[in-house]
């Protein structure tokens, strides 16, 4: 089974994990009716729907992104617009962030409504080749429909993280003097926590998967890595303040735009470490039977 297969079993198992999670809560707080979960199912459906549906315009006022035409991006433009059309895919808007940090994202809710945003800051550190790998990775979180599946995880951890609340309530109300108090509180604090982990797993399988399909797109794994390497100098040297606007949209970005963090903090990164990326992309373009560069174009 190849690394994309392998990734696609990956996120199901996490969705898996995180639907147990929310039925044992429910379970929690019903004594074994699921009136609760589909309640809260339904009002976490309802924001989801409302987040996804505005997910471009969300991310794009969060980086204060303006759109530009041919004449002001060129490059960018005819980038997109080549890697568009060998796709088989709608050419998406195109926008640029002020930003001086080196960073892309894509959002939209399909490949019709889709906006490519790229920062100042990258269109002036990447030569073409990177740009283009760059490019080629948030390309392909559209058309692999990342969006609704952020959308959907960031939906059921909420409704999760609503639950435990309620399991604190529902727990103490039923033995004061008991175990259910000191259930709940576990509930309460475990439960949010679990389905954040399995919300940013998700977050970093995709990831991974972006890399490996944009350097199919583009056919050339070592741009992508390249560029990699210098947008995560670029970041450390230029973080961003995590804004709340920003911290919402950051999962997005083909890097996180905030200072790296150590030690564990990994685990609630919503992005691998660069420095397995890059391995990953070198180890591609070795096996691939024509050279590393445009073997797949």
């Amino acid at each position: 089974m190849g690394r994309g297969a392998m990734n696609t079993v990956k996120t199901a198992a996490l969705f898996g994990a995180l639907w147990g999670v929310l039925l044992a809560l429910g379970w929690l707080i019903g004594d074994g009716s699921a009136r609760f979960v589909w309640i809260f199912a339904l009002i976490g459906l309802i924001g989801t729907f409302i987040s996804f549906w505005n997910s471009d315009r969300i991310a794009l006022r969060a980086m204060r992104a303006v759109p530009v035409s041919r004449q002001e991006a060129p490059r960018l433009h005819a980038i997109v617009e080549e890697l568009a059309r060998e796709a088989g895919q709608p050419m998406p808007r195109l926008y640029v962030s002020p930003t001086e940090q080196p960073n892309a994202f894509a959002t939209g809710r399909s490949p019709r409504h889709a906006a490519v945003c790229a920062t100042q800051g990258i269109l002036r550190m990447l030569d073409e080749r990177e740009l283009r790998g760059v490019l080629g990775h948030e390309l392909m979180h559209v058309y692999n429909r990342d969006i609704l599946t952020s959308s959907v995880a960031a939906g059921i951890a909420g409704i999760i993280t609503s639950l435990a609340q309620m399991a604190l309530w529902a727990g103490g109300g039923r033995d004061r003097e008991g175990g259910g108090i000191i259930g709940a509180l576990a509930a309460m604090i475990l439960a949010p926590l679990a389905a954040s982990l399995i919300q940013l797993a998700i977050s970093r399988t995709r990831e991974y998967d972006a890399d490996e399909d944009g350097a199919r797109l583009t056919g050339d794994p070592l741009g992508l890595a390249s560029a990699l390497a210098k947008i995560s100098g670029g970041v450390a040297a230029r973080p961003l303040r995590p804004e709340q606007e920003i911290v919402n949209s950051s999962h997005l970005m083909i890097a996180s735009p905030f200072r790296p963090g150590e030690g564990v903090s990994g685990l609630f990164s919503t992005h691998p470490p660069m420095e397995q990326r890059i391995a990953r992309l070198e180890d591609m373009a070795r096996r691939m039977p024509s050279g590393p560069f445009g073997a797949m174009r």
